[in-house]
């Protein structure tokens, strides 16, 4: 049975976004036809990051919970993840508009916690360039933060406050992939390629790695509406 838990993590993460995408009151089925063209850009640039850095050993599958189905190098389960996981964020930083308008930072507010966090980033890529995941990934998220406070900064005035609710979800799935709860790891990654941070079990650098995804999938979206 353990075979099925990446498998199930994946059903169990859409299941409820899914059947609440048709409920009349927030009406996320609406968003399906804007995103999708944005979500599948978004996803070939992730699933050909994720292919390289499984086949050179920064991140890894425990086998003990994959069903056995591979796809240039990654298991079913991962290309699952890929649809799953984006799709309940999504869920919620929809519904967060559309229930609660108001909840969204000022553009000053901001314009600020966009320094705050370049900065911060910044100076962890100097100290740990070179180690894979954290400098792809903090690369990437400067550059998606810097792209989107020049262009859209109504949507990170929505976007920073969803991103805060999606970590509730976030950090019991990762928690879960990367060995809390469970005997062993889902996802295995490997330190030399990363700070060594862990919130629990799981990379700092993922917090970052899921906000770039998510982020970026929004910014397309509204640019190629």
């Amino acid at each position: 049975m353990d075979n099925y838990l990446y498998l199930l993590i994946n059903i169990t993460s859409i299941i409820i976004p899914f059947i609440f995408s048709f409920y009349a009151r927030t009406e996320f089925i609406s968003t399906w036809k804007r995103i999708f063209p944005s979500l599948i850009i978004m996803n070939a640039i992730y699933l050909i990051w994720d292919i390289i850095f499984t086949r050179i050993g920064v991140w890894g599958f425990n086998e003990d919970y994959l069903i056995g189905l591979t796809i240039l190098s990654l298991p079913l389960e991962e290309w699952l993840f890929f649809i799953c996981i984006p799709f309940a964020s999504l869920f919620i930083h929809f519904n967060k508009i559309k229930l609660q308008p108001k909840w969204r930072l000022s553009e000053s507010i901001t314009k600020f916690a966009v320094i705050i966090i370049v900065t911060l980033l910044l100076l962890q890529l100097v100290q740990n360039f070179g180690k894979l995941y954290t400098t792809v990934t903090f690369t990437a998220s400067i550059i998606v933060l810097l792209l989107v406070r020049l262009r859209n900064i109504s949507l990170l005035q929505d976007f920073l406050v969803s991103y805060v609710f999606i970590l509730i979800p976030f950090f019991i799935v990762n928690g879960i992939l990367t060995g809390s709860f469970i005997i062993d790891q889902v996802v295995w990654y490997n330190n030399d390629h990363n700070m060594g941070i862990r919130i629990g079990t799981i990379p700092f650098e993922d917090i970052f790695y899921g906000m770039t995804l998510l982020l970026g999938t929004l910014f397309l979206a509204d640019e190629l509406k």
